[in-house]
């Protein structure tokens, strides 16, 4: 069992080549022995950008403030909150904000 605020746990910069302003905190994960299932606030700054890439693994997002846009195969979708995401697995995505922007 875990309870937290997600604030206490640390946020690290997200280092990858082509990323800036991004911000990740696991409060969910294998430390807490999740096997299955990791949840993570993703905070963006105004301007923050990810690089195009892909991966294995699906992601399902929840936007909880902020604007932006998530880009899927090519095609671009603007975000604010209250939007969910489905991004399948292999498909090539990016996330780019106009304002400060959270997600799960």
């Amino acid at each position: 069992m875990k309870h937290i605020n997600y604030l206490e746990e640390k946020a690290e910069e997200i280092e990858e080549a082509g990323a800036h302003g991004i911000k990740l905190r696991t409060v969910i994960g294998e430390k807490d022995g999740a096997p299955n299932f990791f949840m993570r606030v993703v905070s963006f700054e105004a301007g923050a950008e990810g690089p195009n890439h892909s991966h294995p693994y699906e992601h399902e997002t929840y936007v909880t403030s902020g604007t932006g846009v998530v880009e899927v195969e090519g095609k671009t979708f603007p975000l604010k909150p209250g939007d969910v995401v489905y991004i399948p697995p292999d498909a090539s995505h990016c996330f780019r904000t106009t304002e400060p922007m959270e997600m799960l």
